[in-house]
């Protein structure tokens, strides 16, 4: 990965990390908004946010033209399109990696930690969510779908579904135009009654390929939810 991830560090004690990706063709500057927002109004003043910029890569359905992305995409029109497998699983890794080093290097718990993101950002968050072998506080993805859906039942597998008890959120625009709404539907279902999940699945009527404010607010709910949660044989985060 090219571009160093955009940190917003907590104010007080950190005790929490939060790690936002972001779409296609955007930045981890275009999320920066979020923890600044929360922190205008005095929220979560304990959790660093990490924002990361995907390395730009050759888009296939955009003529091949070079963006920020985290995998190389095909078609939008398919939801079992062939996906980049080499592409995700290297995005996955990365995002691991920086789950991994918040653990060691700043000596967060692993169930202190959130991961998620908005489009292909929300897709590589719900896919490492699934298959990381860390117990996360939480995985969420704003419109957003599952890739690699038919290998994923092998790599939770691998992970020991150590995420099982994990809540999942999940955002999606009814007129999304580009990641149809349909697909969020299906995700949905499949991490919930296929893969026996947690999962908190909003529908926002309107919206099209973007946040909304009620999202935002749903989100900072659902993040308030994960975090107060007492993690499972751990302690607080130390300083």
């Amino acid at each position: 990965m090219s571009l160093r991830p955009l940190i917003v560090n907590a104010l007080s004690k950190h005790t929490a990390t939060v790690i936002m990706l972001h779409g296609l063709g955007d930045s981890g500057a275009g999320w920066v908004s979020l923890a600044e927002n929360w922190r205008r109004r005095n929220k979560f003043d304990e959790v660093k946010f990490i924002f990361p910029n995907a390395p730009s890569i050759p888009i296939t359905i955009n003529g091949g033209f070079v963006m920020p992305g985290w995998y190389d995409i095909t078609s939008f029109s398919d939801l079992n399109a062939v996906h980049d497998e080499p592409g995700i699983i290297k995005s996955r890794n990365y995002l691991t990696g920086l789950v991994d080093a918040e653990i060691n290097e700043h000596r967060i718990p692993s169930e202190k930690i959130i991961i998620g993101g908005f489009s292909q950002g929300g897709a590589v968050s719900l896919f490492t969510g699934l298959t990381i072998k860390q117990k996360l506080a939480g995985i969420f993805g704003l419109s957003c779908y599952l890739v690699l859906h038919d290998k994923v039942p092998d790599f939770v597998k691998e992970a020991n579904k150590i995420n099982q008890e994990t809540p999942f959120f999940i955002g999606h625009g009814d007129a999304d135009q580009v990641v149809q709404y349909p697909w969020g539907v299906e995700t949905a279902r499949i991490i919930e009654k296929d893969l026996g999940h947690k999962v908190e699945f909003k529908t926002y009527p309107g919206l099209p390929h973007s946040a909304a404010m009620e999202e935002v607010d749903d989100l900072e709910k659902w993040i308030t939810k994960c975090l107060d949660a007492k993690p499972v044989g751990q302690g607080e985060a130390s300083s």
